[in-house]
């Protein structure tokens, strides 16, 4: 309990650190930040991002989730409504499920074979180099869970009627091939982890463990990219309010 009281006090000065560096991000508004979060069913993405974003200005953050494609998207090349949904300079995007949902759930079962799927990792490193070109930091993270603590965490969500609506019948097909998700994860880390956008492992089982190394990965990037808000308008001395 100790290590836990320990992780929570970090993890609130870490979103202390991140709203300051996230204001200043903003009123710079040259570069922006990417965060990328992947992982299996009940991994908590959606906890994860409550948690780390509490203290931010909602008015500099956008969260985007990737569902099955649409008529309009899927007329279109995989990467238009990811490109679309990027964060603007200024402004700190986050990806609940991303576009390596086109290299990994399209494979089980499998929809786009192996060829196709290399040609997609060379894609993906492609776009993420040009958007970390254009002045976009991208952070990717893989929250890492087990799958008994998956098995506990969809049981829960069928055992409470307030979780309910979050259990879909699919999530039990999902977990059934639970060996293959793990293999073509791996891979797709490994073939897209680059200089410019590397994959972070995040422990998941533990919600405060798993919250404290995305905050941390975070800080750690707008510390490096140190955002300066730009001088005042010229002019404002003397200036007095009535």
């Amino acid at each position: 309990m100790a290590e836990k009281s320990t992780d929570r006090q970090r993890l609130e000065a870490l979103t202390e650190r991140l709203a300051e560096l996230q204001n200043r991000l903003w009123a710079e508004s040259t570069r922006s930040v990417l965060l990328v979060l992947q992982g299996m069913d009940a991994s908590g993405k959606d906890g994860a991002i409550r948690r780390v974003f509490s203290g931010v200005n909602p008015q500099g953050c956008r969260v985007v989730s990737f569902k099955v494609p649409n008529d309009e998207e899927r007329a279109r090349d995989y990467l238009w409504r990811v490109h679309r949904a990027c964060p603007p300079r200024g402004d700190i995007g986050i990806f609940n499920r991303s576009h390596y949902e086109d290299v990994v759930a399209t494979r089980v079962p499998p929809v786009i074979d192996d060829a196709t799927a290399a040609l997609r990792y060379r894609h993906i490193r492609e776009f993420e180099r040009m958007l970390t070109d254009e002045g976009t930091a991208v952070i990717k993270v893989f929250l890492h869970l087990s799958n008994d603590e998956q098995r506990k965490r969809l049981q829960a969500r069928l055992d409470d009627p307030a979780k309910n609506w979050k259990f879909q019948k699919a999530d039990l097909d999902a977990r059934a091939h639970w060996d293959e998700f793990q293999r073509v994860y791996e891979e797709a880390l490994t073939e897209t982890s680059t200089d410019w956008a590397p994959w972070y492992v995040a422990p998941a089982d533990h919600k405060w463990v798993r919250d404290v190394a995305i905050a941390g990965l975070l800080v750690e990037v707008l510390d490096q990219l140190d955002p300066q808000v730009p001088p005042p308008e010229p002019g404002l001395d003397g200036i007095v309010v009535v």
